[in-house]
């Protein structure tokens, strides 16, 4: 991952007072990196189509990313409009550019000699990249210019962006880290119920985004779908398996050696009694450790209260499992 200023493009501290700006405004990346997740979920419609891939989507509706990508941006940093181009930020007209493909952005003439934030990303390899670019006449492919008379940047002129993320990490999606074959066996059932129980069986160890289990169930109340009462928490006990929240059970996630989830993502996680008194995780008076791959089970995972558990004398945790 790249931070500002590693590269060095030609001098030009308008293009640099609005790269300073939007780290500014995020700077750990994150908030780019979920509107970007937000972004190709909102393109893909998961919860009425089944859709999670780039490929599954038409073309018109690729030719969408970078208006969608630029309102959710605009309405997440409430930029204002720019004069002549899409945003204001630092005091600057701004346009905004995206690509799937690193650097094949299409700048319309209004833009010459203008600052555009550009950016491009894969949902495959689940990154993404911001800058900001001066769109010089000189840093232009030569005869650059399509029928709609957009201009492209030469191979110089993409070495010119003032890279703000370089190959950042979005909160990638699970179903694009399982096996297909797996994933087709997901969806290969009538009831969104059982599609939702098999991919909480098949992702156990990995975060599963909210998205995505709107996407399987094919419905938007992902939380009626995990919940006990009828949802996969009680549907999987039985098997051993604990499916967390990043939003109620963060103290969970890091007790099993997890990292953090956001507040949108799930995990699930298959668990046994720890016989050892001074290692697990202690939960209800009773320590559990993350059950090896094909163990047998002999009981239930614990119940955990829907919006997480508090730390008393029946229900704490230890770091080590």
């Amino acid at each position: 991952m790249t931070r500002l200023f590693e590269e060095n493009p030609d001098p030009d501290e308008e293009r640099d007072e609005v790269a300073r700006e939007v780290l500014r405004l995020d700077p750990t990346g994150e908030r780019w990196a979920a509107i970007v997740r937000h972004t190709y979920d909102m393109l893909y419609n998961g919860a009425e189509t089944g859709r999670y891939r780039w490929d599954q989507l038409a073309k018109t509706e690729k030719t969408h990313f970078g208006t969608i990508l630029e309102i959710n941006a605009q309405r997440a940093f409430q930029f204002a409009d720019g004069e002549k181009l899409d945003f204001e930020i630092a005091g600057h007209d701004v346009d905004a550019k995206w690509s799937q493909d690193d650097g094949k952005w299409m700048l319309p003439p209004e833009i010459l000699n203008g600052l555009a934030l550009v950016a491009t990303g894969s949902d495959a390899s689940a990154k993404f990249s911001l800058g900001v670019a001066r769109i010089r006449p000189e840093y232009l492919s030569a005869g650059a210019g399509n029928r709609d008379k957009k201009l492209t940047l030469s191979a110089f002129g993409r070495t010119q962006v003032k890279w703000i993320w370089r190959n950042r990490q979005f909160p990638q999606s699970v179903l694009l880290q399982l096996p297909r074959d797996e994933v087709d066996y997901i969806f290969d059932h009538n009831w969104g119920s059982e599609r939702v129980n098999r991919l909480f069986r098949a992702a156990e160890g990995l975060p599963v985004h909210r998205s995505t289990v709107r996407t399987v169930a094919m419905q938007l109340d992902d939380q009626k779908r995990i919940r006990r009462n009828g949802g996969a928490r009680s549907a999987l006990a039985p098997e051993g398996f604990l499916i967390l929240s990043g939003k109620y059970h963060a103290h969970l996630v890091q007790a099993f050696g997890f990292p953090p989830l956001s507040a949108l993502q799930y995990l699930s996680v298959r668990v046994a009694p720890s016989e050892d008194p001074a290692n697990g995780v202690l939960i209800r008076g009773r320590r559990w450790r993350r059950a090896g791959p094909g163990e047998t089970l002999m009981e239930p995972a614990p119940y955990l209260p829907e919006r997480g558990v508090r730390e008393s004398k029946d229900t704490r945790i230890n770091n080590r499992v």
